[in-house]
């Protein structure tokens, strides 16, 4: 039996069985996964350190979601050290990118190796990160800005709100994932909400609609709070806007909420979008822009 169309295809942490009922186009992307693998220590302090989950766990998951390409970013649990994610582009080749978490100090010629490994950002993470501090802002947006690389941001709302000013004047790209770490109820009511859409509207910044799982106040089965938000990201900025998993889950293993069910995300996805153009936008032609993914797909016959 194909395993592809099985309906019993599962895959390491996501909830649910089956492939998603939807029809991706080629070359979807999956913008924001991690690796974990205990050969590499985590940082002192780290807050989540989930079980391993490698690449072959991953090959798993995209039987399920239908997805092609993947940006894997560092997580927080292993601080400045980008060898699994490193590892990771390795082992997924050309269909690949990555958000590496660096030091200010990092030289150009260390900068230049990640760029020539598929590293395409740098991520901030001031939500769970410990090695991270939001006075590094604008020296991380300098250090890269001469390799065409973004800034990946993750910080709590307040936070966010506060740092409205200096992230309008960075020299690079912005990207926020999870959806701007914002809750559906602080939508329109919340400075960092109004940030966000200033952003957005200001043509340098993209957001992310992953971890819907992990703002979502309603929670499962359909997590359908998050659906207003996801589609007032989408009419602000549909060329900026951009989808991932946030595979394996962490803070799921950790017990901070339910394991999504990935086939389901997909789903609710095309949902937001609403149509093919749209959804097709979101996957392909956006991570293509900001990646450097190559815009035409060549087909591979095996």
């Amino acid at each position: 039996m194909d395993t592809l169309t099985n309906e019993t295809v599962t895959a390491p942490f996501s909830a649910g069985q089956g492939r998603a009922r939807v029809e991706l186009p080629p070359a979807a992307c999956d913008c924001h996964m991690h690796i974990y693998d205990s050969r590499f220590p985590a940082v002192p302090g780290a807050r989540l350190t989930p079980p391993d989950a490698g690449v072959a766990d991953y090959r798993q998951l995209q039987c399920r979601t239908g997805t092609e390409r993947v940006v894997v970013v560092t997580p927080s649990t292993y601080g400045t050290d980008n060898r699994p994610m490193l590892e990771a582009l390795a082992a997924f080749g050309e269909r690949s990118r990555g958000v590496a978490v660096i030091d200010p100090a990092v030289t150009d010629a260390q900068l230049q190796q990640l760029h020539d490994a598929g590293v395409r950002g740098v991520r901030l993470n001031l939500s769970l990160g410990v090695t991270s501090s939001a006075d590094q802002i604008e020296s991380l947006a300098a250090r890269v800005a001469h390799f065409g690389w973004h800034l990946q941001l993750l910080a709590p709302p307040d936070l966010l709100a506060e740092l409205g000013e200096r992230l309008m004047t960075l020299p690079v790209p912005l990207v926020l994932d999870h959806f701007g770490r914002i809750a559906p109820s602080l939508a329109h009511r919340h400075a960092a909400h109004a940030l966000v859409l200033r952003l957005l509207e200001a043509g340098r910044t993209w957001v992310k609609l992953s971890g819907g799982y992990i703002v979502s106040e309603a929670g499962p089965p359909g997590y359908a709070d998050v659906a207003p938000l996801a589609r007032g990201y989408l009419a602000a900025a549909p060329e900026r806007v951009l989808w991932g998993s946030d595979w394996p889950h962490a803070s799921a293993s950790a017990g901070h909420q339910p394991m999504p069910d990935d086939a389901q995300q997909i789903e609710q996805l095309a949902q937001w979008t609403g149509d093919a153009a749209t959804l097709k936008r979101v996957l392909v032609d956006n991570p293509a822009a900001l990646y450097g993914f190559p815009q035409e797909v060549t087909l591979e016959l095996s």
